[in-house]
């Protein structure tokens, strides 16, 4: 949740009604368009002994089989669209790509168009958003990055049931923050979903606490429009949590405040700087040591804005040293639509994404959701965001769209 130019500093608008892992760098290749010939051979969806479609399950249900082959069109993964791919699904229900050939006849589920890894939103706020017109949109995993921690606990064991309506959610917690800090001033907050550290033993704490609720990131706020955390509380807060195999996320706005998390150790901004246009050697740091997530179309929502402009810049040069990005859109803050965003996929390929690259930024290949996009995925630069729209997230509740 950002405080900006171009984003209300008090509450958010929420979410329109409609609408990792792996990490994208400016590499990538701009590919074709999808609906390459099928795999010969799996002409069939289903078996009659597996009960037919409706019984075919990703995540195992009550009594009913799991699938274990899916085929398509193409399958984009690892970077590029494929033909003549089948994917399997292991006892852990993380599918792999292996040669379309191996897959059976009988009880292999087909799509039309393209299947690839399930689409990931690195940057929600549940308490703010329906996360079932998230799924509905697309995004079948989100990284919820600031809430009440028993609530954030609930919803993603709600999400793990055969049959969800919700996408897959990986949480941080409460944001962690200096006392009478962001967001702690923000009526959005809602009581219990921030956690002020008064020393490093505090911060150890917390972590312990976070890590004890099922979080498995750790989010921190350093806003300069308000109290910090000391640098050495940081610097122990982000050491706490890596050593506890967490990652931490860091709310940076304000002169100082990306140089103070890159120096901490954090290793993820959870927005791309956007109040300055960040030094040259700082830009380059952080593309070493560091992932951002994109957040772009908060700023303006779709009109012109500064710090749209500055966000891009920064994170154009980001990735022209190499650096890492993560789609994330910060769902809950404003008019931002629920599910895939095609603005933040355009302002993505104008900081310097080719198509592939997008992707790579946008999905975690060791999820078991997958995306499915019906018409076949278009990788041509211009028609790509709106072809990707149209994925929507499968499991074992989705039928196949081809029998």
């Amino acid at each position: 949740m950002t405080s900006g130019s171009g984003v209300p500093g008090g509450p958010p608008g929420g979410a329109a009604a409609s609408s990792g892992g792996a990490a994208a760098s400016s590499g990538g290749t701009a590919g074709s368009s999808g609906g390459s010939a099928g795999v010969a051979g799996a002409a069939a969806c289903c078996g009659a002994s597996d009960g037919g479609c409706a019984a075919a399950a990703l995540r195992s249900g009550s009594g009913a089989p799991r699938v274990r082959w899916l085929i398509a069109d193409s399958v984009w993964w690892g970077g590029r669209l494929r033909s003549r791919v089948a994917l399997r699904v292991g006892e852990n229900g993380i599918a792999k790509p292996v040669p379309g050939e191996l897959a059976p006849v009988a009880g292999t589920r087909r799509f039309r168009g393209t299947l690839l890894p399930g689409l990931v939103d690195a940057h929600v706020h549940a308490a703010l958003v329906d996360l079932t017109a998230v799924r509905a949109g697309g995004i079948g995993s989100v990284w919820d990055l600031g809430g009440v921690p028993k609530d954030l606990e609930d919803l993603a064991e709600r999400a793990r049931q055969p049959g969800t309506d919700l996408p897959l959610v990986r949480y941080a917690g409460p944001f962690l923050i200096a006392p009478g800090g962001y967001p702690s001033d923000r009526s959005w907050a809602p009581a219990g979903s921030w956690r002020e550290i008064r020393s490093a033993a505090d911060a150890h704490e917390a972590v312990a606490e976070a890590r004890s609720a099922g979080a498995s990131l750790i989010k921190v706020t350093a806003h300069a429009g308000g109290p910090l955390l000391p640098q050495d509380t940081l610097t122990s807060l982000v050491g706490a949590a890596h050593a506890s195999g967490l990652e931490v996320v860091v709310h940076a706005e304000g002169t100082g405040t990306v140089a103070a998390a890159l120096d901490a150790g954090a290793g993820i901004l959870a927005h791309t700087p956007w109040t300055e246009r960040l030094d040259d050697d700082l830009v380059r740091a952080c593309a070493e040591r560091m992932r951002w997530i994109s957040t772009l179309d908060i700023h303006g929502w779709g009109t012109p804005d500064p710090a749209r402009e500055i966000a891009v810049d920064n994170l154009r040069r980001f990735l022209g040293y190499g650096g890492s990005v993560r789609y994330g859109t910060d769902l809950g803050n404003g008019p931002l639509p629920a599910g895939v965003n095609v603005r933040e996929i355009r302002a993505l390929q104008e900081a310097g994404l080719e198509p592939h690259a997008v992707l790579s930024a946008m999905t975690e290949s060791d999820s078991s959701v997958l995306s499915v996009v019906d018409g076949g995925l278009d990788l041509d630069a211009d028609r790509f965001a709106d072809s990707l729209a149209t994925a929507r997230a499968i499991d074992g509740t989705a039928l196949p769209n081809h029998c």
